[in-house]
């Protein structure tokens, strides 16, 4: 009889902790869909903190338009936001496929900007007359008559 109450208490405990703590909202954004939103978001705060000028010239919000292009509003997106977050490991597995993607697209820039410098490189070197970007000048060779020189 001890071991069946046991028994009972154990699974009634594990079903218990099993209860959602964020009910599923009725707009459910897909988890890749939400990924995408994310890694657009990301992309945003970035521009943002290297150059936050550059999005003071936007009429409407940047947050709006990417939402708006999703075809999401900011509550179902808040909504969504939370229902993720309260699965801890659901949550850091798709921030971690954002900083994947962040991190390949890097690798990518980079390349890039590389093979441009090396072009420009080339084409500066294959202009003709083309003068060096050499400031320094040599010196000149100053001579006394009185000093004896040695050669």
């Amino acid at each position: 009889m001890k071991n069946f109450i046991v028994l009972l208490l154990v699974l009634v405990l594990s079903v218990s902790c099993k209860k959602e703590l964020v009910k599923q909202p009725a707009k459910l954004i897909e988890r890749g869909k939400m990924v995408d939103i994310m890694y657009d978001l990301s992309l945003l705060d970035a521009i943002r903190y290297q150059k936050p000028l550059s999005l003071d010239s936007i009429d409407s919000s940047p947050t709006k338009f990417i939402l708006k292009k999703y075809k999401v509003d900011s509550l179902q997106f808040a909504q969504n936001n939370i229902y993720y977050a309260a699965d801890y490991e659901t949550y850091k597995d798709m921030f971690d496929e954002v900083s994947d993607r962040l991190a390949r697209n890097q690798r990518a820039v980079d390349s890039i900007v590389k093979l441009e410098e090396k072009k420009a490189a080339k084409a500066n070197k294959k202009k003709p007359g083309s003068k060096t970007n050499d400031t320094i000048k040599k010196p000149e060779l100053i001579t006394d008559p009185n000093i004896p020189q040695d050669r």
